[in-house]
């Protein structure tokens, strides 16, 4: 086997730069295991890749995909842990596991820390090498595609809310875009940790579908004012913590929202990376901005438990083949699905 199949890019651009193609098989160096790919979770952070990203380098040609699921093809003689055949996820943050931060348990500060799928290849492709120390091996209890909507989105809903926001039972949160895929993880992590959930969505079909994730106040957007309703619902008192990962579009109103000694965590940056900030809001309120890059190997161990154990779910929404990569992206960007879009290899 000398080349598989792959959706690739060689320019940045819009969807017409992707490409189904050959490519030549990824070589196993050492400390590095070849993944058959079965399925590969899509992200906004491929739209952003693929659109190019400021003060990033992706290698060209480059193929996207973070969330890998598949089957060991083959590993480095020095990896006694996995074989080929066990099937396994991707945990999808590389980093060198010795330094300060690493040592700490906060993978995303490593100064040499990467993602399965931007600063290297990901899984639109047959096949993916990854280092081995990424593999985490999965229980028969769902289907690939369903594993493949789990890691970068739960784990970074978990370190946002957890980690970041430092949630507690009993408090209030408002999750941003409850029917994106960090939004519909974020719901169940939160309730699961006994806290009062508002979402905002887009249409009054997702309004029933983040409710049924668990939401205690669903808002549509297009119809209130979501700020001004989550006001009048708490009786201006607020909301203890808000999942941001919108941007300019919802900022103003998610800083509103916000309680006194109230917490914002943000992760994204959908409508554009600039926002203002009123300083004197800021500081008589006593509120906390806190950034949040994806989470730490041993946030993902907990969350792949907690799915494994059922207490967890993913949602999916729509499953695209491997070929069909860009219209599985235009989907994203039409904002028309709920939950998450996976592509089967």
């Amino acid at each position: 086997m000398t080349t598989v199949k792959a959706v690739l890019f060689e320019s940045h651009g819009g969807l017409e730069v992707l490409k189904y193609a050959q490519m030549p098989t990824p070589q196993v160096k050492e400390g590095e295991a070849l993944i058959r790919i079965q399925a590969c979770g899509l992200n906004h952070l491929d739209l952003w890749a693929r659109q190019s990203l400021p003060g990033v380098s992706i290698p060209l040609p480059h193929v996207l995909g973070s969330e890998i699921v598949g089957t060991v093809a083959a590993i480095d003689s020095g990896s006694t842990r996995f074989k080929a055949g066990d099937r396994v996820l991707v945990a999808p943050g590389i980093s060198c596991g010795k330094c300060p931060a690493c040592l700490k348990g906060r993978d995303s500060l490593c100064r040499e820390f990467k993602i399965v799928g931007l600063q290297v290849n990901g899984g639109y492709a047959e096949f993916a090498v990854v280092p081995a120390k990424n593999l985490i091996s999965l229980p028969e209890i769902l289907e690939s595609e369903e594993w493949a909507a789990v890691p970068l989105v739960f784990l970074t809903a978990w370190h946002m809310l957890m980690t970041r926001g430092g949630l507690q039972s009993g408090e209030t949160v408002l999750i941003q875009a409850g029917g994106s895929g960090v939004g519909s993880a974020a719901i169940q992590i939160a309730k699961l940790h006994g806290a009062k959930v508002f979402t905002t969505v887009g249409s009054d079909a997702k309004v029933k579908k983040a409710e049924a994730l668990g939401a205690d106040v669903v808002l549509n957007y297009n119809k209130v004012d979501f700020a001004q309703e989550v006001l009048r619902l708490t009786q201006d008192n607020g909301v203890d913590l808000v999942l941001e990962h919108i941007g300019p579009a919802t900022w103003n109103g998610s800083m509103r929202c916000l309680a006194r000694g109230g917490r914002l965590v943000t992760c994204g940056a959908t409508t554009g990376p600039k926002v203002e900030l009123d300083l004197r809001f800021f500081f008589t309120k006593e509120l906390s901005v806190l950034g949040c890059y994806m989470g730490s190997r041993r946030e993902l161990d907990q969350v792949v438990r907690l799915v494994a154990e059922g207490r967890l779910k993913p949602v999916v929404d729509t499953v695209f083949p491997l070929q069909d990569a860009a219209k599985a992206q235009a989907c994203m960007e039409s904002r028309k699905f709920f939950g998450k879009l996976v592509l089967k290899v």
